[in-house]
C-alpha cells in the first residue's frame, strides 16, 4: 500500500506541532482529558489551532466527557473530529455527532478477537474506528502507555468502518504493523516522546518517514 495516514497524539506545544507538520502528518490530536500528562487546557488549544490552521487536521481526545466540555474543547481547538476514548455508548457517540456536527471517531481497546468485532456495535453511530491496547484494570489512563496488541488480530478484519491502529507503536515498529495489518492510519502518542507527555521532534520525524515508506 502506499502508506498510512498518521496521526500524531498528545500534542501540546507549538514546537512539537510544527515538527508533526513539517513530517507531514495528516492529524494531530489535542488530550482534553485532564488527568492525562498530555492534557491542553482551552487556552493552549486555541493556541495551537491559530498556529496550525489549515495545515493540519485537529482531532480532539475525550474520555466520557460531558457537553459542555465538549462543546469548549471544540470551539477553542477549531476541533476536526471528536475522539471517543472512554466508555461512550453507541448511542452516546450518536447523539455527540448530531449534536455538534463533528466526524467521531471511537476507540475500542483490544486484548482478543472480540474486542475487534465490538466495531459493528458502532457501525451506524461514528465515522471511524481506532484500535488500541487495553490497558490493565485499574490503570490511571485509558491509553497513551505504549502497550499494544496482537496485531494479527486484525489481518482479516474487514469492518464497515475507516479503521486505525494504535498503541504501542513507535518508529522502530510501525512498518512492521502496516505489513502485517494494512491498517489505514496509524496513531502514535507516547511511541514519540522522550518522557511522559514530552513529544520528541527527532522522533515525530522518525515516525512519519517509517510509516509512509513501509
Amino acid at each position: 500500500m502506499a502508506g498510512s495516514r498518521i496521526k500524531i497524539c498528545g500534542i501540546s506545544t507549538l514546537e512539537t506541532l510544527e515538527a508533526a507538520i513539517l513530517a507531514r502528518a495528516d492529524y494531530v490530536g489535542l488530550n482534553f482529558y485532564p488527568p492525562s500528562p498530555r492534557h491542553v487546557p482551552a487556552a493552549r488549544a486555541a493556541e495551537l489551532a491559530g498556529q496550525s490552521q489549515s495545515r493540519i487536521a485537529r482531532v480532539g481526545v475525550f474520555v466520557d466527557a460531558d457537553d459542555a466540555l465538549l462543546g469548549e474543547a471544540i470551539e477553542a481547538g477549531r476541533l476536526d473530529a471528536i475522539q471517543l476514548h472512554g466508555n461512550e455508548s453507541p448511542q452516546r457517540a450518536a447523539q455527540l455527532r448530531n449534536r455538534f456536527g463533528l466526524p467521531v471517531w471511537k476507540v475500542l481497546s483490544v486484548a482478543s478477537a472480540a474486542d475487534i468485532q465490538r466495531a459493528g456495535d458502532y457501525a451506524a453511530a461514528v465515522d471511524f474506528i481506532l484500535f488500541d491496547a487495553k490497558t490493565p484494570k485499574g490503570a490511571a489512563l485509558p491509553g497513551g502507555m505504549g502497550l499494544r496488541f496482537d496485531w494479527t488480530l486484525l489481518q482479516a478484519y474487514r469492518g464497515a468502518l475507516p479503521w486505525g491502529l494504535a498503541g504501542g507503536l513507535t518508529p522502530d515498529n510501525v512498518g512492521d504493523a502496516v505489513r502485517l495489518t494494512n491498517a489505514p492510519l496509524v496513531d502514535t502518542s507516547s511511541g514519540v516522546e522522550s518522557a511522559p507527555g514530552l513529544k520528541d521532534v527527532d522522533k515525530i520525524a522518525a515516525f512519519c518517514k517509517a510509516a509512509r515508506q513501509s
